[in-house]
């Protein structure tokens, strides 16, 4: 009776110890469905960009083709969060706190009115409140903006860790599944429905930016794209890889970081989708700008 018991149990743990991980892998096989946006503390709105494959580059035959826009296919493996307009002023005042900012201003002849030299002026930290896109920021300023706010205490308990967007995530948002020169076609006509540039823009205002996110959005519901501030991106900037790449993060070194989109200051071809173009990490203007990314937790 004894033994017949002890079979019993046996089987019985058997089963269980069985049946459990089935249970457990039938749960891996359906992972969490990551949520469609994230609004931070600070009321910065990111929307998901799925995983997928891009052409990178441009056509020699788009218009304002450059050569270091060679065509390579890019795989993205991983989802990522995208900020849906450029990084605010009063974003930027509630990460950074009361200082001052340096910013490039023209100097100008008092009599002729003359373009002189770009010099360089301080002004207080941008005021809370503010929807204007933070500018005369450095690719360390913004480095620095997005460690301060994976710092803050909400961000951390929602573990997340925001960043510049690589170069190649940038275009493939950018792109919004598009292949034209711009992410709602191939000509320029319409440029000024979507972006803040010189064809519409107060260019002899040398502070001629414009509040985020009042242009029409392009199809993944991302704002300014297209004009309004150049945006900083996390790579080096260099030759493309030759070929398919996945997950490109740029060189390894190089002396100038990558910036896209164009701004309220710049010719149509300049706002491209493809248009790059590298500066120094610590040069400032009034027309640079960024937005950030964000890896899912």
């Amino acid at each position: 009776m004894k033994a017949r018991y002890s079979f019993l149990v046996f089987i019985l743990y058997t089963f269980i110890c069985l049946a459990i991980p089935v249970g457990i892998l039938g749960q891996d096989a359906s992972p969490p469905q990551l949520p469609q946006t994230v609004t931070n503390s600070v009321g910065t709105k990111l929307v998901l960009i799925q995983s997928g494959r891009f052409t990178m580059g441009s056509q020699i035959s788009e218009e304002g083709s450059k050569e270091h826009e060679t065509l390579h296919k890019v795989e993205l493996t991983q989802p990522y969060y995208l900020g849906t307009t450029e990084v605010t002023e009063n974003q930027w005042a509630l990460v950074m706190g009361p200082s001052m900012i340096t910013e490039m201003v023209e100097e100008r002849d008092p009599k002729t009115k003359r373009f002189i030299r770009k010099i360089e002026k301080q002004r207080p930290n941008p005021m809370l409140g503010s929807q204007l896109p933070i500018t005369s920021v450095s690719w360390e300023d913004a480095v620095k903006f997005c460690q301060r706010l994976s710092e803050l205490p909400e961000e951390k308990k929602e573990g997340r860790t925001y960043r510049l967007p690589t170069e190649a995530e940038w275009e493939y948002a950018c792109r919004a599944g598009t292949s034209t020169a711009y992410s709602f076609g191939d000509t320029a006509t319409s440029l000024g429905d979507y972006a803040w540039f010189v064809g519409n823009s107060k260019r002899n205002n040398m502070r001629a930016r414009y509040p985020v996110g009042t242009k029409k959005p392009n199809a993944w519901g991302l704002y300014d794209m297209h004009g309004n501030v150049w945006e900083w991106c996390s790579d080096w900037y260099g030759p493309y890889p030759e070929g398919f790449v996945n997950d490109p993060q740029g060189p390894s070194k190089g002396s100038v970081h990558v910036r896209r989109g164009g701004s309220w200051d710049c010719l149509a071809p300049d706002c491209r989708s493809a248009f790059r173009f590298g500066l120094d990490q610590y040069y400032r203007d009034n027309d640079f700008g960024f937005r950030i990314a964000l890896s899912p937790p």
